[in-house]
């Protein structure tokens, strides 16, 4: 199905134009990132140089995704608008409501009655505004969007961290919060800070056990996990048009784990094989007439140290496999020197569960790749010694994976096929029996500790599909597929081969539902269902508006130590249910974060009473006290999803302040736009001076103005006090959301 193909036809009509201006305006050769963003500048053609990691720029971005636990409180927000119905398409997708639990068919039907009330909510919404609505089981956000909706040189933006993964097919996709949304449906110009750009030359070609998710997990390992913070990272060289569209699309997912704001691959042949499959033909005929708008320009690739703020050499001739983990995605592991790394660390060696799939490696390619290793297993007499679960990415996938018979392999070695959604991945699964430490190994993107299960103990590692595979036939995380060999049924040593697999289905696709519902032409007579008395949906009401004063008396909720994700500060598993239900939800506000002074998560001292209890009970205390509270935390505070739960909790609740080291991209726009402080240490060091029974003014918000610092004066127990100053990222435009 081929949709909006006027709106694409419309972004390739005026590209041209648009980059001689922006070429114009700059004096030299462009990034392909470059001419993505100047094509897309709010108001027409662009007029100005953007300063790179400094100027904010608006936007106009082609289209909007959104998933359903996260579309939800976009879509709250949006009925706040006032419009009768979307200014850019828009389409909702049901993957994270699903619990993995028993297997697709069961676990489907269960989802239909636990969330009918939320996916009534969607669908009603989605008809009334004029957003197409994907139904649970249709497929992963992400996994459908390359499918159907991403083209070279658009940009979109989404409620999910990795909508970076459009940019597989050359599409710039940015992971926004919901109010962020809200401003492109409503056709209001989306402000970002014009991103740096970083370029990654990738030379030669994949082979052997070595795939395209070995490329971000070598990158991760050299860039860490806020390396590309404010920054668009940007494939090119004879390397990235080797690979597959998917697997670029793999490698543009996990940008969102080293902060990429986000990631993308020139248009090349591989794009139009893709487009071509997925019944897009038309869009690559378009793509070729424009081809070289839609690459970087040749100077470019000719001196790359030139143009780009940052340059990062792969070749793929010799990258091997890697293993990343566990608790951070950057932690990388070469295959090779993988088990000593178990022994020297003390992991659980034993490998209890692995896992394929997520909106990361769930196409046709890398479920054909993993699949070859199976059928080794059946031929070769092997069984396996793990748990095997495994999820496509989309109906279209499943059905064809079905037909051509990869789904049979892993059953025939006792695996569980998943519903098509994100399960596990984000928290999804009803694992049960593992409470102590364990090792997992999967396919997806992030491996914070209790993401998967919930248990704080579970050790998750990541790689590619087809090693997972083979790592669960070993049952042993020492086990190096390349080199070490299997003793099977018959008492026999076995060597497994590389794994094999067609990057397209020589068949083509086929499905018989994809499970999209379009819109009804006009929606003035849809009501959206909201009940009253819901315990999963509440409509908004405005936030109090600040008082016109600094702010005095602020207590010390939390100072947190170390890695502060949006998991640790609203967490996803059984808490997704209230994603649509403000109030109900802020009841698991922090209650991952680690407290810095006792070491423990979700346990603070009340300063009103002098006892400890959970986080969100005791900022319900100081917000009946009418008293304002600010949080302190570590370095890249909010990395992670793009869920704006984790700033309107705190906003809900009465945090004032977010006061941290530094901030991850999402998170701290988030904040802004809830109307929060989102301050930095001027001095790092002054994060040890944060006591815990601190209260905190705030002082110079009478005169908040960009790139002027704000005092806070730390009052202790016992009458001392300090003074430190806070910096700030807000333009004009985001003081006024204060």
């Amino acid at each position: 199905m081929l949709f909006d193909p006027e709106m694409i036809e419309q972004v390739y009509t005026r590209l041209p134009g648009r980059v001689a201006a922006a070429r114009r305006v700059l004096g030299r050769p462009m990034t392909l990132a470059e001419k993505v963003l100047y094509a897309h500048v709010y108001g027409g053609a662009p007029a100005q140089a953007y300063g790179r990691g400094v100027s904010y720029a608006e936007f106009a971005p082609d289209r909007v995704a959104m998933q359903d636990a996260t579309g939800q409180m976009a879509l709250l927000q949006f009925m706040q608008a006032g419009r009768a119905r979307v200014a850019a398409p828009t389409t909702v997708h049901c993957d994270h409501l699903v619990v993995a639990k028993i297997g697709a068919k069961q676990d489907l039907l269960d989802a239909m009655t636990m969330n009918k009330e939320v996916y009534e909510f969607l669908a009603s919404a989605s008809n009334k505004y004029g957003i197409g609505f994907w139904k649970p089981g249709a497929g992963i956000i992400h996994q459908i969007v390359l499918e159907h909706y991403a083209f070279p040189g658009g940009m979109m933006i989404g409620t999910d961290s990795h909508t970076p993964n459009a940019g597989g097919l050359g599409m710039a996709g940015i992971g926004v919060g919901g109010a962020d949304a809200v401003d492109v449906m409503a056709q209001m110009p989306w402000e970002l800070k014009f991103p740096k750009i970083i370029g990654v030359r990738l030379t030669g070609k994949l082979n052997g056990w070595t795939s395209a998710k070995d490329v971000i997990l070598r990158l991760a390992g050299l860039l860490t996990v806020n390396g590309a913070t404010d920054a668009v990272v940007e494939y090119f060289g004879d390397g990235a048009d080797s690979l597959s569209c998917t697997g670029k699309a793999t490698i543009c997912n996990m940008g969102a784990e080293i902060g990429a704001t986000s990631s993308i691959f020139p248009y090349d042949a591989k794009m139009a094989e893709f487009l071509d499959a997925t019944g897009r033909a038309l869009v690559a005929q378009a793509a070729d007439k424009v081809a070289e708008y839609l690459r970087a320009d040749p100077q470019v690739y000719a001196n790359p140290h030139r143009y780009f703020d940052q340059v990062v050499e792969i070749d793929l001739n010799t990258l091997g496999p890697h293993i990343n983990g566990p608790f951070s995605p950057d932690l990388a592991w070469p295959l090779s020197k993988f088990a000593d790394a178990v022994r020297e660390n003390g992991y659980p060696a034993e490998l209890k569960a692995g896992l394929i799939g997520s909106c990361t490696n769930s196409s046709y390619e890398d479920l054909d790749r993993a699949a070859s290793v199976a059928r080794q297993a059946v031929e070769k007499r092997l069984k396996v010694k793990s748990q095997l679960i495994v999820t496509p990415g989309s109906e279209q996938v499943r059905y064809t994976v079905e037909r051509d018979g990869q789904l049979k392999s892993f059953e025939a070695i006792g695996g569980t096929i998943l519903a098509n959604a994100c399960g596990p991945c984000i928290g999804q699964w009803a694992r049960g029996g593992e409470e102590g430490p364990n090792s997992i190994l999967t396919s997806f993107n992030r491996n914070f500790a209790k993401r998967n299960d919930g248990n704080p103990q579970t050790h998750a590692f990541v790689a590619s599909p087809e090693v997972v595979t083979a790592m669960v036939l070993a049952g042993d995380l020492r086990f190096n597929p390349m080199t070490d060999t299997l003793v099977n049924e018959a008492g026999e040593r076995v060597k497994l081969d590389p794994p094999k697999g067609a990057e397209l289905p020589v068949r083509g696709f086929d499905v018989k539902d994809l499970g999209y519902v379009a819109p009804v032409a006009d929606g003035a007579g849809v009501e959206v269902a909201v009940k009253p008395d819901s315990q999963r949906l509440q409509l908004l009401e405005p936030f109090p508006a600040w008082e016109g004063k600094d702010l005095e008396g602020l207590k010390l909720l939390i100072k947190i130590k170390g890695k502060c994700t949006t998991d640790h500060i609203s967490m996803a598993g059984p808490w997704l249910r209230f994603r649509g239900h403000l109030d109900r939800i802020s009841d698991n506000c922090f209650i991952g974060a680690i407290n810095a002074f006792n070491g423990e998560a979700n346990k603070v001292k009340n300063q009103l009473t002098g006892a400890y209890g959970p986080v969100p009970q005791t900022q319900r205390a100081y917000k009946s006290a009418g008293l304002g509270s600010i949080v302190v935390g570590d370095e890249n505070y909010g990395e992670g999803s793009s869920r704006e739960h984790a700033a309107m909790e705190p906003r809900y609740l009465g945090v004032r302040a977010i006061l941290v080291k530094s901030f991850a991209r999402i998170h701290e726009t988030n904040l802004k736009k809830q109307g929060m402080l989102a301050l930095t240490f001027n001095d790092k060091a002054d994060y040890d001076k944060i006591r815990e029974d601190d209260t905190i003014d705030i002082a110079g918000l009478t005169e908040f103005a960009p790139g002027r610092p704000l005092t806070l004066v730390l009052h202790h127990a016992g009458g001392s006090e300090d003074r430190i100053l806070a910096n700030h990222s807000c333009n004009a435009g985001q003081i006024e959301w204060f």
